[in-house]
């Protein structure tokens, strides 16, 4: 076993494991266990005894909750340059998750929201459980989604990812697999014997074999509330303005679209025209390095946005659960106070 307090990683058999360990935090990423995750990760890819990589999370709560929002918050405030050298190299953790060369496990167990959606949903095979709370939340604290999420969500079926953008609610396993950010659904209980099971896999074992395995484990999801709303979530959210959605679930009925509105209309205005603009962005870029090289340029941005030093004051900070947009409503939000965040940054993530 070696890695830092924080990342515990772990050979067990055929098996690299890699453990976050902030319990507490509920997992929250640091710039060090982003660092100790990819040198992981690196040397897993090229020890020929490995067959695969498994990622889990240390406590009962979840995988993770995000990245340390407080840290970004400081540095925001600070002038320093610690947020932009941990998006950035988070990102680079992301898109190198997403092209890894060996079967890459996670267990989404409880919670997994923002920078841990970005440690799995970019992943080969990735588990979720009875236990899942996935979720995007950023407009809710004047941010939005990265990590590749404008990729991800821009490709869910219809507009279920407009939704999962915009409302940022948690969904649960049924849902995560409709979406397609998860692949299998395997009971919480029956976790460590599908880790033992991986990591007794021959060193030669390939992809389709981690598959296999996890399938003879995997049990059915249940109902997904997405899936059961996937018309009304294509007509509402159909549209390129957030006006125009919400407008869309005014007209219709019942208890699901009033939620999704009641909910959309408290998130920070910016954010919201911002996050829209991005996934459509996104579902018109053409692979993920692109959406991330955005999604950089837009987080160098949200440093100069109030709503981002509010909406963590008021969630994380004082967490009176009460910010205070600027502006306060979508009305008052212009094209081109949303352009700036379109200004990409420099250098980029990834060489042309």
């Amino acid at each position: 076993m070696s890695g830092t307090d924080e990342v515990i990683i772990e050979r067990r058999g055929s098996a690299g494991i890699i453990s976050l360990n902030r319990p507490k935090a509920l997992n929250s990423l640091t710039l060090p266990m982003v660092r100790a995750i990819a040198l992981a990760l690196e040397d897993f890819a090229a020890d020929p005894s490995i067959a695969s990589v498994i990622v889990k999370g240390e406590g009962e709560r979840g995988l993770c909750a995000g990245g340390d929002i407080r840290l970004l918050h400081q540095s925001g405030k600070d002038g320093s340059d610690e947020a932009e050298t941990f998006w950035r190299e988070e990102f680079r953790l992301n898109h190198a998750i997403s092209c890894y060369p060996k079967p890459y496990v996670v267990l989404m167990d409880g919670i997994t929201m923002g920078g841990g959606v970005g440690l799995s949903a970019h992943g080969s095979h990735r588990v979720v459980t009875e236990r899942t709370r996935l979720a995007m939340p950023e407009t809710g604290i004047g941010y939005f989604p990265d990590v590749g999420a404008t990729w991800l969500l821009s490709r869910a079926p219809g507009e279920a990812g407009t939704w999962m953008g915009l409302a940022g609610l948690p969904i649960d396993a049924a849902d995560a697999l409709h979406a397609g950010f998860a692949d299998y659904c395997v009971a919480s209980s029956a976790l460590p014997t599908l880790v033992d099971a991986i990591a007794a896999l021959p060193a030669s074992a390939s992809t389709l074999d981690v598959h296999a395995l996890i399938e003879t484990m995997a049990t059915h999801a249940g109902e997904s509330r997405l899936a059961v709303n996937r018309d009304l979530i294509d007509r509402a959210f159909a549209g390129d303005t957030v006006e125009g959605i919400l407008r869309a679930l005014g007209r219709e009925p019942g208890e699901f679209a009033a939620e999704t509105a009641g909910v959309i209309a408290s998130r920070s205005p910016t954010s919201l025209k911002l996050t829209l603009r991005l996934l459509r962005a996104g579902r018109a870029s053409a692979n993920l390095a692109e959406c991330l090289d955005r999604e950089l340029g837009a987080c160098m941005g949200i440093l100069y946005n109030p709503d981002f030093y509010e909406g963590v004051r008021a969630a994380v900070i004082d967490k009176d659960r009460n910010p205070k947009w600027s502006p306060a409503s979508l009305a008052e939000v212009t094209v081109e106070s949303i352009d700036r965040f379109f200004v990409p940054a420099q250098p980029p993530l990834f060489a042309a």
